[in-house]
């Protein structure tokens, strides 16, 4: 089940606990903490098994028009099981109804890292297209591929 989340406390507990069991995706703890203070500002919507918190995914606005998936998590034993795509359809359709044309994700650019290939790979699956690299954005070993999807 998703839900959309907005006590900010709820919000940063959720993220810290799922962020927190993700470390192959989120080692570095000063960005860990930096999307986990972020993410008390932003829409957020909860995946939940029974009543507790598996995954989570927020958007913040980027431009007039744009919203971004900032951060999004599932807990491993819960991953291949459907549940990030229904965070990324209700991200959708939550963006399009606020009237936004576009969602943007960033992540490490495809033939980095094993594990950022199968992430590139579902967002690709979600129906996001490549839009541009940024070979610097974060450094030479991490590339930021920019994603794009159409919201209308």
């Amino acid at each position: 089940m998703i839900v959309e989340i907005t006590d900010s406390k709820e919000k940063q507990a959720i993220a810290r606990k799922v962020l927190e069991a993700l470390t192959d995706w989120f080692e570095v703890e000063e960005s860990r903490e930096e999307y986990i203070s972020g993410c008390a500002e932003w829409t957020f919507f909860a995946a939940k098994e029974e009543e507790e918190a598996v995954g989570f995914l927020c958007l913040k606005e980027t431009g007039k028009a744009t919203v971004e998936l900032a951060v999004m998590g599932v807990l491993k034993e819960y991953h291949r099981s459907g549940l990030g795509r229904q965070l990324v359809e209700k991200a959708k359709e939550a963006a399009g109804s606020q009237g936004y044309e576009f969602m943007q994700v960033k992540t490490v650019k495809m033939g980095m890292y094993e594990d950022y290939d199968r992430t590139n790979l579902f967002y690709i699956s979600c129906g996001f297209k490549e839009f541009e690299v940024f070979p610097l954005l974060w450094d030479e070993a991490n590339p930021c591929q920019i994603y794009v999807m159409s919201l209308r």
